[in-house]
Formats: C-alpha cells, sequence, structure tokens
C-alpha cells in the first residue's frame, strides 16, 4: 500500500468516523489536546498528525489505526 494513497483517504476516513461517532470537530479537538482549526486540517488533508496524535485520535473514537489507516494486512 502506497503512503501517497493512505494519506490522501486518510482525511474523508477521518471525517467520516467522526461524523458516524456524532462528535464535532471541536469534540474530538478538545479530547486530543488540539484546537479545532488543527483538527479541521487534519480532516481537509492540509496538515497530517503526528503518531502521538494518531494514537490520541483513535482512542477517542474507539478505532485501530489499522482502521482509520484503512490498512489490510
Amino acid at each position: 500500500m502506497c503512503y501517497y494513497r493512505v494519506m490522501k483517504e486518510f482525511p474523508n476516513k477521518l471525517k467520516a468516523i467522526r461524523a458516524e461517532k456524532n462528535l464535532s470537530q471541536q469534540q474530538v479537538a478538545d479530547g486530543i489536546g488540539v484546537t479545532r482549526a488543527a483538527y479541521s486540517n487534519y480532516e481537509q488533508g492540509l496538515r497530517e498528525p503526528d503518531l502521538d496524535t494518531l494514537k490520541k485520535i483513535c482512542l477517542l473514537l474507539g478505532i485501530s489505526a489499522d482502521e482509520l489507516l484503512d490498512i489490510i494486512l
């Protein structure tokens, strides 16, 4: 799997899972310790979270990184 493909699909996957969990961007941002603007940039594909932030996102949303990044082993 290509890193480019994973990160190209990441914003839409992140937004869909957040919406599925009925959480606002602000709620997720507060839960992971970033500003709403920073979190919004992840959903827009303007920035990529570092590994620590990715872990926090996964824990908050109750999903694995494999699921969020759509990695099939």
